[in-house]
């Protein structure tokens, strides 16, 4: 079970708003996103933590042998799952990952790839794939959250369709 849940996590944080370019059609791959920083994505430099996780409908991931949905989805995750990361470099450069100081992690990946933040719209570029993301600041710029809606498959191999907000902290 930990394995779908870090799948989950991964699909989460990942799966919203990619656009792929692949040969087939003829499409090349975006250019890389370079040139100065502006001033609105000054606020972005250094690293983010995942801090919260919220569903509007509640569900059950954890394999813990008891039915005991909530909307909490972070408290429903492993320390390991837990310590997934944003690093936004002033060249441009990100990674996005989890921290390999827990034993039982399973399945690190750390991506890394150029980013851009137009207006309130976060622009990741990896290996040709653009992840366009519409975020939000909290009023003190140390978090910032986004949401869209996934289907989460339960424990017990239901699905759900809720709509998710995952929040990240800035690192003093």
């Amino acid at each position: 079970m930990k394995k779908n849940a870090f799948r989950c996590l991964v699909a989460l944080v990942t799966g919203i708003f990619i656009t792929s370019c692949n040969s087939d059609d003829g499409a090349s791959c975006p250019g890389d996103f370079t040139g100065a920083l502006t001033a609105n994505e000054q606020k972005l430099i250094g690293t983010w933590t995942l801090s919260a996780i919220v569903a509007m409908e509640e569900v059950d991931i954890t394999d813990d042998g008891e039915d005991n949905p909530s909307n909490n989805i972070y408290t429903q995750y492993s320390d390991c799952q837990k310590s997934t990361f944003y690093t936004f470099n002033s060249n441009r450069t990100y990674q996005i990952g989890q921290s390999q100081s827990f034993e039982d992690c399973e399945n690190v990946l750390t991506t890394e790839g150029t980013w851009q933040l137009s207006s309130q719209t976060l622009g990741l570029l990896r290996n040709c794939i653009l992840q366009n993301i519409v975020i939000n600041f909290s009023a003190d710029e140390t978090t910032f959250y986004f949401s869209d809606n996934y289907t989460v498959t339960e424990v017990d191999g239901n699905t759900v369709q809720t709509d998710i907000t995952f929040t990240y902290t800035l690192v003093p």
